[in-house]
């Protein structure tokens, strides 16, 4: 008995440690007649908010639904609120579906979680009829609106996403009132005025500044080199070809808002407004105790202040200018040094010792050479991650007192 008690808890510590954090984006990548759908969640951020959230249940409609949704001609940020009301903030399976106590449920969405909505518009009820049929309707839907109903399942991973195709739009009156886009932010007079001047005047003579201004309705963070950081390196901007000059830029913008606390709770890779397929143009956030820093593999930035932080946009302010390896030859990981020989150092040994400064990477290639060798990471802004070191160590440990007592 004991021995079929820790077995059981050995395959149960495995199953638990290979859990992975979802990806919406490759899930409805998978069905080409939810494509629009998976367009519009890209598009609106709402994917990257679905990813890092770990209990979620997303309500897909075909293209056809999401058509009649566009033919209204609503704005992008009203389409966001509307497609809010597709994704609730818990687990409905199709099991749990047509198991609902009762009959019914009410469910709340991501509508009602970003505070747009008011009072419970951004509750769904969820009815189980007799004949294993399930509809859904907002709470606060208005006359002449239809109850959606459950089509299938897309896909499943049990108490953590659930994806279902449902046979039209979700809508309520609030959901498609007209909502007021975000106050304008003149990105270039803002960082001109603390203390990033001269990146503001690059962002202008590059021809990046309207790509940085169309993303700022959708979600937009700035990486901002001081002044004197882009003082320092401006010998090297100057060797770049007008294409690598505006990559450059582009490299230091992030189409999606990330507040520090988003920051430093979605440690990983994260794509840029230089991303282009096998052009990956990334780099790594990565916490340094309280710091956070953005590694390039060519060099490592850390965020030293926050210059506006009004969602959907955020800039911060940085003490390195972002060189990607596209760009810049990459500075080879070298593992730590060996120890020193036992016996004492000399005293008359005051040799100066070499310091790599990673800002003193190679000029730029003539043309920008790029490592174009891989596809580009679909979304990795905000995918889940499982911080399961403790479970493993566990499931070792049982392994060994199973194998103990074999």
């Amino acid at each position: 008995m004991q021995l079929t008690g820790a077995l059981s808890l050995l395959l149960f510590c495995l199953l638990l440690s290979t859990t992975h954090g979802h990806n919406i984006t490759r899930i409805l990548a998978k069905h080409p007649e939810l494509s629009t759908f998976n367009h519009y969640l890209t598009i609106t951020h709402l994917a990257s908010e679905i990813n890092r959230r770990q209990t979620i249940t997303v309500c897909a409609i075909d293209n056809t639904a999401m058509n009649a949704l566009l033919a209204k001609h609503l704005p992008l940020y009203t389409v966001r609120n509307v497609l809010s009301l597709h994704v609730f903030a818990d687990y409905f399976g199709s099991k749990k579906l047509h198991e609902i106590t009762k009959g019914s449920t009410t469910t709340a969405t991501l509508f009602q979680a970003t505070g747009e909505a008011s009072g419970t518009s951004g509750y769904v009820n969820i009815t189980d009829s007799k004949g294993g049929k399930v509809s859904f309707s907002a709470v606060d839907a208005g006359e002449g609106i239809p109850s959606a109903t459950y089509v299938k399942s897309v896909e499943e991973k049990p108490y953590n996403i659930s994806v279902i195709q449902i046979s039209h739009v979700l809508s309520s009156v609030d959901a498609e009132a007209p909502v007021a886009g975000p106050s304008e932010v003149n990105l270039t007079t803002l960082m001109a005025k603390q203390g990033c001047k001269a990146f503001s005047d690059l962002l202008t003579k590059s021809g990046a500044e309207d790509t940085f201004k169309e993303n700022v309705d959708g979600g937009l963070t700035v990486f901002c080199p001081s002044d004197e950081a882009l003082d320092s390196f401006m010998p090297k901007y100057k060797n770049l070809t007008a294409a690598g000059k505006t990559s450059l830029v582009l490299y230091h913008g992030v189409p999606v808002y990330q507040s520090l606390q988003m920051l430093r709770s979605n440690n990983g890779l994260m794509n840029t407004l230089a991303t282009d397929g096998a052009k990956k143009f990334d780099f790594t956030v990565q916490n340094d105790g309280e710091d956070v820093k953005l590694e390039t593999k060519v060099v490592t930035a850390t965020i030293t202040g926050t210059l506006i932080d009004e969602e959907p946009v955020v800039v911060y302010k940085i003490d390195k200018v972002l060189m990607p390896r596209e760009l810049f030859k990459e500075v080879e990981e070298v593992d730590a040094p060996s120890p020193a020989p036992t016996k004492k150092p000399k005293a008359k040994g005051k040799g100066k010792t070499a310091k790599s400064d990673p800002e003193e990477a190679d000029a730029p290639a003539p043309d920008g050479s790029e490592d174009d060798a891989a596809d580009s990471t679909a979304d990795n802004n905000g995918a889940g991650r499982v911080a399961g070191g403790w479970l493993v160590t566990a499931c070792v440990s049982v392994g060994v007192g199973i194998l103990a007592l074999l």
